[in-house]
């Protein structure tokens, strides 16, 4: 399973299915509630790495949260302190620079790159 396979699968069980346990291959986390706004949080493990999701505050200042306040079902992704993602009815927006693979690569035959 890819991490936006996983965004996704996460999102499904919390916002849409509204599961109190998110299943992701042989592990299950259990799904908590933020103290102050009652949004629901899970963390979670992809590739060795914690993650944690959280549904979209609606009463935020964002054009996520406009979105989720309009009925979208909107959740974000953090990982190691950062936002990395996040699921909007099922489409999932990375944040953040692309992937090393990703960028072109140096070329040592052509001494202007």
């Amino acid at each position: 399973m890819t991490l936006e396979e996983t965004l996704v699968s996460v999102w499904r069980q919390v916002l849409e299915e509204n599961a109190n346990l998110v299943q992701l291959e042989e592990r299950s986390y259990p799904v908590r509630r933020t103290a102050r706004r009652r949004l629901r949080q899970v963390d979670f493990e992809f590739a060795g790495e914690a993650f944690r999701g959280i549904e979209q505050n609606p009463g935020a200042r964002s054009k996520w949260a406009q979105l989720a306040a309009a009925g979208a079902k909107v959740m974000q992704f953090t990982a190691e302190g950062r936002y990395r993602a996040n699921v909007v009815d099922g489409k999932v927006t990375m944040y953040g620079k692309a992937p090393d693979a990703a960028k072109p690569s140096a070329r040592p035959d052509h001494p202007d790159i």
